[in-house]
């Protein structure tokens, strides 16, 4: 083989592996996994100075957490909007299962986070950390199963992260927002107003809607709302033509399409990792086996491994057996189980949670404890279930690797 047919083998395979929708939940876990070892090495006080340094008005943390994770927001909201007019939310049948395992996916965690908590009014503030599920995490474990599990279990799982997501963008609206500035607030709506007027009149450059997004975003930040959350605002104003064709065709012509494709690879590739390799660090120096079983960690574990369980898995058979809806198809009840434990892979939202619901360092290190032991076992449970029930080779309504 000649070096440019290696080099063309290599370059080919990296594209592959790009563009694979899971991806990004394989590169978010090593990153997690390199911070970890980071904030427990030589190299932590530089690790966690480096995040805490003030460029301009913000830290490097603050940066990351408010700025870049805002593009994050955007790619959901537009996502979001997609799969409900154009997409596998696009209809009623579509959306009732994972829209109601979503719900009892965020109930259930949070009653079990207040069992442990309920009695700490500071603690029991952290009661949404482990309702959202980590889309880009649990579709990478999935992926390691390759053929053996149905398509139609992939899109349910794909369905009901997004609609949890959109639920954890009400949920930080209206429960972690404080000290709100009035004035900000209006001219925030001034400029989401334009927004909207650009959509009516039918602007389709892209240039005006993100000129305008990143006013939304300063005066949003400046609100007291957290600035993030104009990404999802932003995203709702951008146009989508429902035109007949090839999703290529409608990456040329619908403005959402198109900013939805640019954003992927670089929020999948970048701004996760960078936000995971920010926040999942957690120093092991001093820790005892006793934060283990503190109420705080035994909540966001318990609740993101039982309640999502739970939750997901209990509201489902509840819309079967009463024949509203239907198992995804090709699906086993063993498999749906196996899909309930991943559901409780908590990692990128469950820590953006954690950090606006405490500002004492010992109780975010918790909160981290928690999410991390929570998620790995779920992770781990929920493959081998996977792998039990599944049989070898390709599964029915599977497609062709």
């Amino acid at each position: 083989m000649t070096h440019l047919a290696r080099a063309g083998r290599v370059q080919n395979t990296f594209r592959r592996f790009l563009d694979n929708e899971s991806s990004g939940g394989l590169v978010l876990m090593a990153v997690a996994v390199l911070a970890i070892i980071t904030a427990n090495s030589a190299a932590a006080a530089e690790y966690f100075a480096g995040l805490h340094a003030y460029i301009g008005p913000l830290s490097v943390q603050h940066w990351i957490n408010d700025a870049l994770m805002a593009l994050f927001f955007l790619l959901v909201g537009l996502e979001l909007k997609r799969e409900m007019l154009d997409g596998q939310l696009a209809t009623w049948s579509r959306r009732v299962l994972p829209g109601v395992a979503a719900a009892g996916g965020m109930l259930a965690p949070a009653l079990i986070y207040l069992i442990f908590n309920g009695g700490d009014p500071a603690a029991a503030r952290g009661w949404a950390i482990p309702a959202a599920t980590d889309i880009a995490f649990a579709l990478g474990v999935l992926s390691l199963l390759g053929p053996r599990v149905p398509v139609s279990l992939k899109v349910f799982l794909a369905a009901l992260a997004i609609i949890d997501d959109l639920g954890a963008v009400v949920i930080i609206a209206l429960f972690y927002s404080g000290n709100l500035s009035l004035p900000d607030l209006a001219g925030a709506a001034a400029v989401l107003g334009l927004l909207v007027v650009l959509n009516r009149r039918g602007v389709m450059s892209l240039a005006p809607y993100l000129l305008l997004g990143a006013v939304l975003w300063l005066l949003v930040l400046r609100s007291g709302v957290h600035a993030t959350l104009a990404g999802v605002l932003l995203a709702l104003t951008i146009p989508i033509r429902l035109t007949p064709g090839t999703p290529e065709a409608k990456v040329q012509e619908s403005p959402l399409h198109r900013l939805e494709h640019w954003l992927q690879r670089p929020v999948a590739f970048l701004v996760v990792p960078i936000f995971g390799f920010a926040n999942a660090g957690v120093s092991f120096s001093g820790v005892t086996p006793a934060v283990l079983v503190e109420p705080l960690t035994l909540g966001v574990a318990g609740g993101l491994l039982l309640g999502k369980l739970l939750g997901v898995f209990g509201a489902t058979a509840v819309m079967v057996r009463l024949k509203l809806a239907d198992l995804p198809a090709g699906a086993s009840w063993g498999q749906m189980f196996g899909v309930s434990l991943l559901c409780g892979i908590g990692f990128t939202m469950s820590l953006f949670i954690g950090l606006l619901a405490f500002d004492e360092p010992a109780m975010q290190d918790k909160v981290k404890f928690g999410i991390l032991a929570g998620s790995l076992a779920a992770g781990l449970l929920g493959y081998l279930v996977l792998r039990m029930t599944s049989r070898e080779g390709k599964a029915p309504g599977t497609r062709g690797a």
